[in-house]
Formats: C-alpha cells, structure tokens, sequence
C-alpha cells in the first residue's frame, strides 16, 4: 500500500489507498512471475490470459509434489465458484474451508495456496474487499466488468510498452523475469511496440525504455525515498546492481541492512530502514551505509513525515549505526 501510495499524489494515507482496493478500483491477484500485483481491473484478463499459461508451466513442479494433479486443480475451480457465487467474499481460511468440504483434502498451507494462485492465475477468483485486517476473494466476473478479448500480440505490445515505460531502461531479460514470459515474446513485444519504445547499448548491454526517456529532464535533488522491500524499483530486474551507490562499503553488515526496506538517495540504494508501530505514533529506524548532506538529510525527514501521513499517525525518524 505504501508502494502505491507513493506513486499517487502527496496525501494518500493507508485508508484512502485501502477504500480504493475495498471499492474494487484496482485488484490484487497472482499473475506476472508469479508474484501478487496490483492491477487495474480492466487489465486483469488479458495480462493473465498472457503470462498465466507460462506461469503455471513454472509451478508445475511444486504442484506435482503437492499432489495436486489437473484433475484436481479442475475440481478446485469448481468447488471456488461455487463457494463464492453471488458476491460472496471469502477469506483463504474460508475458501480452505470450502475446499475440504468440496473433497479436497489436505486444503491449507502451501496446498491452499497453490490451488487460490490456480484460480487466480485463470481469472477465476481475485482480491475482494478487506474484512478488518484479512483479505478476501471474489468471483473475477462479479467483481470486474465484463472485458473484450485481446489478442496475443497486441497484448505482448502493450505489456512491453508499458513495462519499458514504468521501469526502464532495463533489458529484455529484466522484462522476462518480470513477467514470467520467454525472452523470445519479450522481444517480440520490443518489436510490435515500434516507435513507442526506444533502445540504447550500455556497457555491451542492449536497453530499452519509452523514446525520449534516456534524456530526462533533470529531476530536483536532493530526491529520497524510503522504499518497500518489495518495491518494483527492486524487484523488477534480473540484475540490481546497477542502482546501487558504487561507493556502498563492502562490509559484511550490509546484507542485514539492505534486508529490512531500502532506503534511495537520487536513484540509488544507500541504506536500510525498519518500522516499528505503535498504537498512537510510529518508528522509522535508518541505518545508513553512506553519509548523506545536510540538504539530504532534510529530505528524509520529509519522507519520514510522508510516511507518518500515510500511516495516519505521527513517524519518529531514529538514526542507527551500520
């Protein structure tokens, strides 16, 4: 939530981003990699009707494994849409539940799991409206307007524009990890979207973003952000080195401090941070791998405010020693 809240005008708080996901106006399902992603509802049928086959190939292994044969995946999908026809919205313990009942067993834990991200990988099931702190599932043609379908290559365009757009420069190989696609349709992809996308060889390497992008207009600094440890500015990319500081000690400690979430200085990872929630305030613990200035340092105080608005409560920002 703080990821999307960031990516939205000053001011989104952890209510207003969390009314919008109860309100169905973005959803939260398994599809590209396969990892959870927020997506816009008009997107969640073509996106998962491209890269879910390729997705599900890639967890084949662990369903074997699991038991959990084609049959048994079919007859999960059925046992879902019943348990959840007419709008109802269950909890995963809930549609483990419905599962049991429905003869399947062993319905929890990593089974359950692989099952709900069957259905969701098929557009079957996706997030519905949060009942206090648990999350729920809906029926996908009860919670989404119905959606024309799109064709393979158009949507291997518009995945790749829109991927290029948000996160590049970055490499065909860094869309493939991404998205679960092969190289060969990320190319492909590269190649239908034409003029929209732009490319340039750095250090040997063939990169990709919008046209125009390579030459942005130059952003105000000094620029800091405290940045989830899931944040696609990490966690979209075969390789993050680049958007490391070069100057990072290489210390042993390091790992722990980049472990928790990161802090970013002007584009690159300088540091760590941790939280820590109270009932009435809120800790923003730092550890920093580099010194930042006086100028900088302001920054992240007003990033740490940021985040106490997003929470709804008062952030203390604490500096700790690597």
């Amino acid at each position: 939530m703080w990821a999307l809240a960031q990516r939205l005008p000053r001011g989104a708080t952890l209510e207003s981003v969390g009314d919008e996901l109860d309100a169905g106006q973005f959803i939260r399902t398994h599809g590209p990699r396969p990892t959870w992603h927020f997506l816009a509802p008009e997107d969640c049928r073509w996106i998962l009707a491209l890269v879910g086959p390729r997705v599900e190939r890639q967890s084949a292994t662990i369903n074997r494994r699991e038991g959990l044969d084609p049959t048994t995946l079919s007859r999960g999908l059925g046992i879902l849409q019943g348990a959840l026809a007419g709008r109802k919205a269950l909890t995963r313990p809930e549609l483990g539940a419905a599962l049991a009942a429905g003869g399947i067993d062993g319905a929890a834990g990593l089974r359950l799991g692989q099952i709900v991200m069957h259905a969701e990988l098929r557009a079957v099931i996706c997030s519905g409206p949060r009942r206090g702190r648990q999350n729920t599932y809906q029926l996908v043609e009860e919670r989404i307007p119905p959606a024309p379908p799109c064709d393979r290559d158009d949507a291997l365009r518009e995945l790749a524009v829109r991927y290029f757009q948000s996160h590049g420069p970055a490499l065909a190989h860094d869309m493939a990890w991404w998205s679960g696609l092969t190289v060969g349709d990320v190319r492909r992809g590269i190649e239908l979207a034409g003029d929209a996308l732009q490319g340039r060889s750095v250090d040997g390497k063939e990169y990709w973003a919008a046209t125009g992008a390579f030459d942005p207009d130059p952003v105000p600094e000094p620029f800091v952000r405290l940045l989830s440890n899931y944040d696609e500015y990490l966690g979209s990319y075969v390789d993050y080195s680049p958007i490391f500081d070069p100057s990072l000690p290489k210390a042993r400690n390091v790992a722990d401090v980049l472990g928790a979430h990161i802090v970013v200085r002007d584009g690159f990872v300088v540091g760590g941070w941790r939280r820590g929630l109270g009932r009435d305030r809120a800790t923003v613990t730092v550890t920093l791998l580099l010194p930042l200035t006086t100028a900088e340092m302001a920054a992240l105080h007003v990033e740490a405010d940021a985040y106490g608005t997003f929470l709804g409560q008062p952030v203390d920002l604490v500096m700790a020693q690597p």
